[in-house]
């Protein structure tokens, strides 16, 4: 399996505190996500997010097609970091580390994302296809959201 990446990262003119609040809420996900994703939390235990935390929701991949996704909560670092990974879903290897550093002007949102695709070669052509500008068209539709909700950073 190749594993690819996808990193990304934003300033935006929020405290920690407001950063951590919006980003540790799994239910805040849908309104970072685009909507033709079509993404909805189908569970999410109620409370703060904790490591072992199970997440599923459902995803568009393609018109008319749905798939569950699982994901697991595998650390928290309270208002520094979380990492969230796939149990089950449309990636064969899904690892999203989200980090928050204060700096002048407000908070540095940091992504780092690993990433595999099934399918072996035929994974790999849709990567290059498909998946790569589909995934930087996720985070950049973020991007747009967050700037919209937050304000844009200096």
């Amino acid at each position: 399996m190749k594993l690819y990446q996808l990193r990304q990262e934003q300033l935006l003119p929020v405290t920690l505190d407001e950063a951590w609040a919006f980003f540790s809420n799994p239910a805040n996900l849908a309104e970072i996500t685009p909507p033709e994703l079509g993404f909805a939390v189908d569970h999410l235990d109620p409370g703060p997010m904790e490591e072992g935390q199970i997440i599923s929701y459902r995803v568009k991949v393609a018109p008319g097609l749905w798939m569950p996704w699982v994901t697991e909560i595998k650390a928290v670092r309270e208002r520094h970091s979380f990492i969230d990974e796939q149990r089950f879903g449309p990636y064969k290897f899904w690892h999203h580390r989200h980090r928050f550093q204060e700096v002048a002007g407000g908070v540095l949102v940091k992504d780092h994302v690993f990433y595999g695709l099934p399918f072996g070669p035929f994974g790999q052509l849709a990567h290059a296809l498909f998946v790569q500008r589909k995934m930087r068209g996720i985070f950049a539709s973020r991007r747009e959201v967050l700037e919209q909700r937050f304000g844009r950073g200096a």
